[in-house]
């Protein structure tokens, strides 16, 4: 006998509800008409156990994963305050700059003018 000539082991090849597939109401039923209702009862426990289990364990995994995440998030984080902080102060060393060229550039045509003025001031 084949694995799927068995009735006990047919798999369900159609979600859909074809009539190859099984309620599920069928093998809880099986399960304590084979194997009684004590040793049932502990395999449900055993199952609930190692699921509790699982899910422990894949909570810790994922906080775990997720502190990692959080320190590399602020690592990044930092990092990209302080790449922003020192863009900002070489910004405003190169707004200084500019404006003490301005400044030079302004009495260079300014100064001049005065001059120039106050000569023809002078003369009346």
């Amino acid at each position: 006998m084949t694995r799927n000539d068995r009735p006990d082991r047919r798999f369900a090849t159609d979600f859909l509800g074809s009539p190859s597939c099984r309620s599920q109401q069928d093998y809880p039923q099986k399960f304590y008409e084979q194997f009684g209702e004590d040793v049932t009862n502990e395999l449900v426990d055993w199952f609930n156990a190692v699921d509790a289990t699982y899910r422990t364990d894949l909570r810790e995994l994922n906080e775990l994963n997720f502190a990692r995440f959080d320190a590399k998030l602020e690592q990044r984080l930092a990092e990209s305050d302080a790449r922003w902080e020192r863009r900002i102060a070489e910004f405003r060393v190169e707004i200084q700059t500019m404006r003490a060229d301005l400044v030079k550039w302004m009495f260079a045509f300014w100064a001049p003018t005065a001059l120039a003025l106050g000569v023809l001031l002078l003369r009346r």
